[in-house]
């Protein structure tokens, strides 16, 4: 998957926590100039950002949805996401799953396993 085209991405599994990939990823992407929208249904606000809850409050113009979540939260939220409509999903190394893999096979949906997005938007 070609990340040159992306600008505004949602990222589910975003936390307050600095410590966790899920802050450490959302710093980086903010700091690169990319719009970052957190989903994580424990928080209203994230690093000054509105949070949303589900997959499903998304802005429809979001270009990528990353998930930094455990393999069977994200195939939940995979399911929310293909039914809003988005269609490309981006897991982070071990986010991933064969579950995952063939249900998204099965929708036609373009998705990335085993890159990390910090890395892919570095160049």
């Amino acid at each position: 998957m070609n990340v040159d085209g992306f600008r505004r991405t949602a990222l589910v599994g975003a936390s307050p926590n600095p410590d966790k990939y899920g802050n450490v990823i959302l710093r980086d992407l903010l700091g690169k100039g990319f719009e970052v929208l957190p989903v994580n249904p424990k928080y209203d606000e994230i690093e000054g950002l509105r949070c949303y809850r589900s997959v499903r409050e998304l802005p429809k113009d979001v270009d990528v949805i990353v998930f930094v979540v455990p393999p069977h939260v994200g195939l939940q939220v995979a399911k929310e996401a293909v039914e809003a409509g988005f269609k490309r999903l981006w897991f982070q190394p071990g986010a991933e799953s064969d579950e995952i893999a063939r249900f998204l096979d099965g929708e036609g949906i373009e998705y990335s396993f085993g890159k990390c997005i910090m890395v892919e938007t570095s160049g």
